[in-house]
């Protein structure tokens, strides 16, 4: 049972009503990330050549590990000690298989599941829609966020991807530095925190971890790529791993093990967060806008078919009340195609489930082609490449 479970009274949180600092959820909307703020607030605080000095080291320590740096910042050391341990009771053996249970699925599946499905509710989000807004983000950049977001997600779930030093671990690392920057940013921009938190706070940053676990695996389930139970159960094992990579309370994220109590903490961070706002719409417009381009590059799709199709897949993830709020449009004899594709999908992979050695040949080949991915120069089309129905 997390904090905000254990402050669940049937009433909102406290997120917009003043409450005490001691309120579980207000205490996490108004926390960033200390061990990574504090290496930005050094390096902003230092004379530019010291800070220089400083991004230097702490790029080679996400790389080569602290142990390569002789005597390091505290703020670096600390953050990269957090950062090369695990959390509690976690199995070693977990950074070796990777999410493997994705690797059922093609990679164009998930960046689907990520456009469509985490990117888009991640973005109805008020507060990191009025962010991104802050910091120059809103539009500009749609394409290069859902590239490097999808390179980030395939090279962190691969097999040995969360190791020190591996790719996974190194896109973790800058994104969670990312985070940072952008806090610093927004609060230099005037960014209204009594209003919306603080930029990229605890409650956000839980919020796009469901987006990534509960959100995808259910928007692949509704388009036929359904995982088992055991199979959803070790994919929020290894996601705990990446969200004590990137900064998240464990307190928030820990005790999630399975849809169920990932669901309960979705209800209580989507209290907080509110509905979505126009930020958000003119968002969420980029995202289709640019994930359509992607598909025409790799797909030949036409865009305006592809931004419809999208619009369909979102109104299937996220049902009509998000969907509507939006912007996403209705298309029924499109929506009735993509059922019969889930349908025809869901059959063959019960009958991949039911031959011997299926499983495994699976895995291994989606590993490859992931790893080709993104040891290539993992471009927009590429991650909708060697599509498969099943």
């Amino acid at each position: 049972m997390t904090d905000l479970d254990r402050a669940d009274t049937g009433r909102p949180h406290g997120i917009r009503t003043g409450k005490p600092a001691s309120d579980p959820a207000a205490r996490a909307r108004h926390t960033g990330d200390p061990l990574a703020d504090a290496v930005v607030a050094a390096m902003r605080a230092a004379a530019p050549e010291r800070a220089r000095e400083l991004r230097t080291e702490l790029d080679r320590g996400i790389r080569h590990g602290l142990a390569s740096l002789d005597d390091p910042a505290p703020e670096s050391a600390a953050l990269l000690r957090s950062a090369e341990s695990l959390p509690p009771d976690t199995d070693p053996a977990l950074l070796d298989t990777g999410a493997l249970p994705l690797f059922t699925s093609p990679p164009a599946v998930h960046t689907l599941s990520l456009s469509a499905g985490a990117l888009l509710r991640t973005y109805g989000s008020p507060s990191i829609a009025v962010l991104l807004g802050t910091t120059g983000r809103l539009v500009d950049g749609a394409a290069r966020r859902i590239t490097e977001t999808g390179r980030w997600v395939l090279c962190a779930t691969l097999p040995g991807g969360l190791r020190p030093g591996a790719p996974g671990y190194v896109a973790t690392l800058q994104v969670r530095m990312l985070h940072a920057h952008m806090r610093a940013l927004a609060r230099s921009r005037g960014h209204d925190e009594a209003r919306h938190g603080v930029p990229i706070n605890q409650i956000d940053l839980a919020r796009t971890w469901l987006d990534f676990t509960l959100v995808s695996l259910r928007a692949e389930a509704a388009i036929g790529f359904d995982l088992t139970d055991d199979e959803i159960t070790q994919v929020y094992a290894y996601w705990r791993v990446l969200a004590h990579q990137l900064g998240i309370d464990p307190e928030l994220v820990g005790g999630v093990t399975d849809h169920t109590s990932a669901a309960r903490l979705d209800a209580l961070v989507s209290r907080a967060t509110g509905p979505p706002g126009p930020e958000s719409r003119v968002l969420a417009g980029a995202l289709v806008g640019a994930v359509a381009a992607l598909l025409h590059g790799s797909l030949r799709l036409p865009e305006p078919v592809g931004r419809r199709l999208l619009q369909v897949l979102a109104r299937r993830f996220h049902g009509p009340v998000v969907a509507d709020a939006l912007g996403m449009r209705r298309c029924v004899p499109l929506d009735l195609l993509v059922g019969v594709a889930a349908w025809i999908v869901r059959a063959r992979r019960a009958r991949m489930r039911c031959t011997p050695g299926a499983v495994a040949a699976r895995h291994e080949r989606y590993v490859a082609v992931t790893r080709a991915i993104v040891d290539g120069d993992a471009t927009g089309p590429a991650l909708f490449q060697n599509f498969r129905p099943s």
